[in-house]
């Protein structure tokens, strides 16, 4: 979401319109998040201190994804030793999940700031002990009006090292978050979505894996010079959402530098 509908605390231009042209229309949408920190009411909250009224049944986290993913591995419940925040482990109780420090069956790991060497060190015994290691997605680094942090990939293959196990993602670009999400919005198949994103390596990816048209705004992370890097293109590039709806954004021709 920051890069698409907002940066920080301020509201992107074109967004409110395109919002309301949604609603207006009568489009199904969902806002998806590889941030499993925040619950949909959390983000319900903050886009309506921005401006937007938005009920929480429109946003689909990374730790939903996550905890969807486990009740499936185990429809009965199970125990988890988590590092991350509320959101995510109010996910995981809703699923039936409780948490443990003790011989659990997966050690899941989403964002936060309470990450820290002596947590590392227990997930890493834990691991060694049989517990599965589970991230919300692969990230790799995130950025905030300070500057860039470290994501949850980074810690997962800080793990994957040290234990020589491999992690399993439930966030972008798994087209297992993509196909959740489309469970969420009625009767519509594949061919009659699109997902827009900021970021080529997660919400573009995640499009090409599931095979749904993927949409690049450049109001994010993504630049002309990163633009073209990979194998993979999206569908349509534009400067903004707010493009779609008619909105404030300004058009700007896209092209390769040479």
């Amino acid at each position: 979401m920051d890069g698409v509908i907002y940066h920080g605390n301020t509201l992107l231009p074109g967004v409110k319109e395109f919002v309301e042209w949604m609603k207006a229309e009568k489009k199904q949408f969902l806002f998806l998040t590889n941030n499993s920190a925040p619950t949909p009411q959390e983000l319900s909250e903050k886009l309506h201190r921005l401006g937007l009224d938005i009920s929480a049944n429109h946003f689909y986290t990374s730790a939903l994804s996550t905890a969807k993913f486990l009740k499936s591995q185990k429809p009965h419940g199970g125990s988890c030793y988590v590092i991350g925040e509320p959101g995510l482990t109010y996910a995981l109780y809703e699923h039936g999940f409780t948490m443990s420090s003790e011989n659990p069956d997966y050690v899941v790991i989403g964002e936060g700031n309470s990450h820290n060497y002596e947590k590392l060190t227990k997930a890493l015994n834990l691991i060694a002990k049989g517990a599965k290691l589970i991230g919300t997605n692969p990230d790799t680094n995130g950025v905030t009006d300070d500057g860039m942090v470290l994501g949850t990939g980074t810690f997962l293959a800080a793990l994957e090292l040290a234990s020589g196990k491999k992690s399993f993602s439930c966030g972008k670009p798994s087209s297992l978050m993509m196909s959740y999400a489309l469970k969420q919005l009625q009767g519509l198949s594949k061919e009659d979505v699109c997902i827009i994103g900021d970021r080529m390596d997660t919400d573009i990816l995640a499009g090409v894996y599931a095979d749904i048209d993927p949409v690049l705004v450049m109001s994010g992370v993504t630049t002309l010079d990163n633009l073209f890097v990979d194998a993979y293109r999206p569908y349509i590039v534009l400067n903004g959402v707010g493009e779609i709806s008619g909105g404030v954004v300004e058009t700007q021709p896209i092209k390769k530098k040479q």
